[in-house]
């Protein structure tokens, strides 16, 4: 299915515009461990993940937004069968007409190994940066 990493990282942001939640888990293996720097701090496997990307996924669709997900500088390294990406990824949510409602960008590390040919994702780690002086995110 992910023959590249390259593919992988094409399916997050297609899976994103198009609120698949099925295509999106798709890339992510049964076991993923997950930290997020959103409400929950930790998921382990992809039940718990689907729960959330299910209801992510369903809040842009009720609120009648498109959510467009694009990769800023990334990084990718393959050993063998393993694989690590890093990179940068603005989320903006549109309405209807294209407008840009509100946008944020997370810092993300990927941990991928490749399993019966396809690459998949075991972890992965989202961040924003904190504020020294008051410990509010940044959100780019």
């Amino acid at each position: 299915m992910f023959a590249t990493v390259q593919d992988l990282v094409a399916n997050y942001t297609e899976a994103v515009y198009e609120g698949d939640a099925e295509k999106f888990l798709s890339a992510y293996a049964p076991d993923v461990h997950i930290f997020d720097c959103f409400e929950q701090w930790e998921y382990t496997g992809i039940e718990a993940w689907r729960a959330f990307v299910t209801e992510w996924f369903s809040g842009m669709e009720q609120e009648g937004a498109k959510l467009r997900a694009e990769v800023e500088s990334q990084g990718a390294k393959e050993y063998g069968d393993s694989a690590h990406v890093h990179c940068i990824i603005s989320f903006a949510a549109l309405d209807q007409s294209g407008k840009q409602l509100r946008k944020t960008k997370n810092r993300f590390t990927f941990v991928l190994e490749k399993v019966d040919g396809s690459w998949r994702i075991v972890h992965e780690h989202s961040s924003v940066p904190v504020h020294m002086e008051d410990g509010r995110a940044i959100f780019g």
